[in-house]
């Protein structure tokens, strides 16, 4: 799932030829059945929700996302057949759709993140957590570690770009200290992903307070904190259990792997760079702080991150010229989810015409009201391990459009919908097979031994699931 827009991985690979082979006639017959459906029935009618189950189902066997979502949103025209008129309105009002907002959002963020990353704030982030802690013990340091890789992911809202960042400067410092690593792997894996987790304007994240109408606060209460507390709290067990384990098959570093400078020793932030980075903070700080006081809506991002990359820019004494072109860089980046997600505002919009959501309601609605809210709210975020690979803000919004009309019928409130979403959107990260968040962290701290990972993942899924359903049983 993808990192760069705030949420898992990079987007999938796309098929081999042989599989395209197999899929494009796949979603050929798919969008013939579409229209046969569309001239056969009239709205309202469930047969709303087969473009959604195509969008499923092509999505789960690895296809290009984009592609995924116009075949999903052509189907969904083939169903509904409408006038051109109303075709017109429906791609009209999806422009300025919450859907369409949160991809903006996506872009905005990417921008950012470059803005740091050039002015080396992303840097220096890392450089003073690591100087607090140098010296104090390796538990400190291996927390020092984690934390830096949290505070960075967090800021940044992207895993893969911020430890990439974060990655030549703590190895040296790990290799030096005689951690493993698969150790370093580890603690770099429970940092970025509590990190990712945490990261306000991440666009996972803002699908989830978008979709359970709650606030930055509601959503750390209940859904990101604890599951940051439980990784600082099972990494005191994991990450040394790790290193005991690979040092024992001599997994440690050698001299000649060792490159780059170190965040305790390598040379400082420049003047410029520590005032930006300061800069960067307190902006952040004020706008969290002021999301949260003002329970701001989904929109507030698109102000906050433009203001912070113009604080940490004017700060760093970037030229305007050299500012605008990082800006341009990092959303540049992203533009394909901006698109990706107009396409599925769009989809949704020609579902609603279909109201299959009234119809499945009316049919079953009787039965439903006697079903409990815990099994359907448990039910919900287990689809976190057969999600929609690609983009996890995506399958957020996909779930909630899907589940939503029910969960509210059944009494799902909005702090139990932000576990939902959260677990839906993240269980996958850690577990129960291996991803490309593992490989990642393992890439860049140069490890080759996947059960580590595996196993750190395992270790916080299991109470992170026991933690969860407790939380929903007391809510719900």
């Amino acid at each position: 799932m993808s990192a760069a827009n705030g949420t898992h991985t990079d987007a999938p690979p796309r098929p081999k030829p042989r599989r395209r082979v197999v899929l494009l006639p796949a979603a050929a017959v798919a969008l013939t059945a579409s229209l046969v459906v569309g001239l056969l029935t009239h709205g309202p009618t469930a047969w709303g929700l087969l473009p959604i189950a195509l969008y499923a189902v092509l999505a789960l066997t690895g296809m290009d996302l984009l592609l995924v979502t116009a075949l999903a949103l052509a189907g969904s025209v083939l169903v509904a057949l409408p006038p051109p008129a109303e075709t017109g309105d429906v791609l009209a009002a999806s422009v300025i759709d919450p859907v369409t907002v949160i991809g903006v959002i996506i872009v905005f963020g990417a921008a950012t993140g470059e803005v740091l990353r050039v002015t080396g704030v992303a840097d220096a982030l890392v450089r003073g957590i690591m100087r607090i802690v140098d010296g104090h013990g390796t538990t400190v340091l291996m927390y020092g570690m984690l934390l830096a890789c949290l505070v960075l992911v967090a800021a940044l809202g992207t895993l893969a770009g911020a430890l990439a960042i974060a990655a030549p400067l703590l190895v040296p410092i790990a290799a030096n200290a005689g951690f493993t690593r698969s150790a370093t792997a580890a603690t770099m894996f429970l940092g970025g992903c509590a990190g990712l987790a945490l990261a306000p304007f991440a666009g996972s994240n803002i699908a989830i307070m978008n979709t359970a109408d709650v606030g930055y606060l509601t959503y750390v209460t209940v859904g990101a904190g604890p599951l940051v507390l439980l990784s600082l709290v099972l990494a005191a067990v994991v990450v040394p259990w790790v290193q005991r384990s690979s040092a024992a098959r001599e997994d440690f570093y050698h001299p000649g792997e060792i490159t780059g400078p170190s965040a305790s020793t390598g040379a400082g932030p420049t003047a410029r760079t520590r005032r930006a980075t300061w800069a960067f903070a307190l902006a952040l700080a004020v706008t969290v702080v002021h999301a949260t006081a003002t329970k701001a809506g989904t929109t507030f991002p698109l102000v906050a991150l433009p203001l912070m990359a113009l604080v940490t820019a004017t700060a760093a004494g970037l030229s305007p010229r050299r500012a605008g072109r990082a800006l341009l860089t990092g959303a540049r980046r992203m533009l394909p989810m901006l698109v990706l997600f107009w396409m599925l505002a769009a989809l949704f919009g020609f579902i609603d015409l279909l109201k299959p959501y009234d119809v499945v309601l009316d049919t079953f609605g009787s039965q439903l009201s006697h079903m409990a809210a815990l099994p359907l709210a448990l039910a919900v975020a287990a689809l976190g391990w057969v999600g929609v690979p690609g983009a996890t803000a995506a399958q957020v919004i996909l779930i909630g459009e899907v589940f939503g009309p029910l969960g509210t019928e059944l009494g799902i409130g909005p702090a139990a919908w932000v576990i939902v979403l959260l677990w839906a959107s993240k269980a996958d990260t850690y577990g129960p097979l291996p991803n490309a968040n593992m490989v990642g962290a393992m890439g860049l701290a140069r490890a080759d031994r996947l059960p580590y990972l595996l196993g750190t993942g395992w270790a916080l899924l299991v109470p992170a699931c026991a933690l969860y359903t407790a939380l929903l049983a007391l809510i719900l």
